[in-house]
């Protein structure tokens, strides 16, 4: 907004306040006066909720910006941000008329629920990410997960719709179309069975920031989803034609339904489920002011760790490789192995491989195993050679036996054999695979095969060719 258009807003307001003091004075001679001084109400009412809605906005955007710099995700939510504060600014220039329900009726809701879950949890790794599933039916479906967490095995979704709303919806009374959260959470559930992690299911956590009764919080937690906010009581029956007077929806947009792909049907669809979840026998109201429980999100989630590690050939060259043990102040005539010898000055990859492995079973293909030692014998020195046979002492080797996934991706030029061999073992071991080969992890995502995998820096083997290299 110029300065030109600062000041004739200023200047609205102040002629505002005078006409409404001019009103009241005159309020006791007219009914037209009377209508007149209730207009001046209105009108200073929505500003003044505007204001606080721009106010919100602007420390809202700022905690986002600060939040999880660098996650998948970080920029569409400010994007989202700054899109609700572009929309408040246009009100407030005068450019769009809207009520004071509509300020109360914009996404800001739903995402302070967002900022909020973030900041209380731990090892964030997305934000708004979008899931690809199957249906009961097999239909493509796609789900919104607000707040990924805890490395991935932590799924939020943040909900700030009022107790008082979600409740009636969940009861039937709710307007055409609405997703009740109980058959939210059964697609969050159904997509959770399909992408897991590590061979583990993320868990589901539904934070509700502005209340959930407790019977829907009781059924949630019977479905096995966690609960997190204040679960306020209900204790009033009502009548089918019953309303809460506190129902109102504040609009928070928290089923992201612009991001998610629905076919045509779905509401139909929807609606003949809702019919047959589990409704409450009577239809009851909330009661806001009897808060049963408090409920924080829950500690760090604590997952029981895979204790199956699959080496790939590019994990056993990097652990007995020259490059992981010291050999690293040189300049090589390749670049290529400069540039690994300066990455394992700044960031030894050895003592990352040793933790993880640590306490683990190691396996290990043929196909690895034969090739691995097809390479040393060509371009291994001695200490990496003996290095080797250690390594080697310590780890199970297996037939190839890929799964029977991995046997339906296409291969290219990312996608050759051996790494088929190599990381489809891994996925029937039930095992997390160590590499370096990230091209292929991506190449294999972009068939829709996910494995669970652990990828560190590659490292060469370069004891051989140190003799001409020049000494840093």
């Amino acid at each position: 907004m110029d300065h030109g258009t600062l000041s004739l807003v200023t200047c609205l307001r102040v002629i505002t306040c005078q006409l409404y003091v001019i009103v009241v004075s005159m309020s006791r001679c007219s009914p037209v006066s009377t209508f007149c001084v209730h207009r001046c109400d209105v009108v200073m009412s929505v500003q003044v909720v505007l204001q606080q809605r721009i106010s919100s906005a602007q420390a809202l955007l700022q905690r986002a910006e600060q939040l999880c710099q660098g996650v998948e995700g970080h920029q569409k939510l400010c994007a989202k941000l700054r899109a609700e504060l572009r929309f408040l600014r246009r009100v407030e220039a005068g450019e769009l008329q809207v009520k004071e329900s509509h300020l109360h009726s914009t996404n800001l809701t739903h995402l302070t629920a967002i900022v909020e879950s973030a900041e209380s949890l731990e090892d964030v790794v997305a934000l708004l990410h979008v899931f690809t599933y199957q249906d009961a039916s097999g239909r493509r479906r796609t789900l919104v997960v607000d707040v990924v967490a805890n490395g991935g095995h932590t799924w939020v979704k943040a909900v700030g719709r009022k107790a008082e709303a979600l409740h009636n919806i969940w009861q039937g009374r709710g307007q055409y179309g609405d997703k009740s959260i109980i058959r939210q959470a059964k697609d969050f559930l159904q997509a959770s069975l399909q992408q897991p992690i590590h061979y583990r299911h993320p868990h589901i956590v539904f934070a509700f920031y502005n209340g959930v009764s407790c019977p829907m919080a009781d059924r949630l937690r019977d479905m096995g989803v966690s609960v997190r906010g204040d679960i306020v009581a209900v204790n009033a029956v009502v009548t089918e034609g019953g309303s809460d007077d506190d129902d109102d929806d504040d609009g928070d947009g928290d089923d992201d339904e612009d991001e998610e792909e629905e076919e045509e049907g779905q509401v139909a669809e929807d609606d003949q489920e809702k019919k047959k979840e589990e409704e409450p026998s009577e239809l009851t109201r909330v009661d806001r002011g009897t808060v049963v429980a408090s409920l924080a999100f829950p500690a760090q989630v604590q997952v029981e760790e895979c204790r199956r590690v699959n080496l790939d050939i590019t994990t056993l060259i990097a652990y007995v490789s020259s490059l992981s043990h010291g050999r690293c102040h040189f300049t090589f005539r390749e670049p290529v192995l400069t540039e690994q010898a300066a990455q394992e000055r700044c960031l030894q990859v050895l003592p990352q491989l040793d933790a993880f492995m640590a306490g683990k079973q190691l396996y290990a293909c043929r196909a690895a195993v034969t090739d691995f030692q097809l390479i040393l014998d060509t371009l291994g020195g001695p200490g990496e050679k003996e290095r080797a046979q250690k390594l080697l002492n310590r780890i199970h080797l297996v037939d190839d036996q890929p799964s029977e996934r991995t046997m339906r991706l296409t291969t290219s030029a990312k996608i050759n054999q051996r790494s088929l061999m190599i990381f489809g073992t891994g996925d029937s071991l039930r095992a997390v695979t160590m590499t370096a080969n990230s091209r292929f992890i991506r190449a294999a995502a972009n068939q829709g095969v996910r494995y669970s995998v652990f990828i560190h820096q590659p490292r060469a083997l370069t004891e051989g060719k140190e003799w001409r290299a020049l000494p840093i």
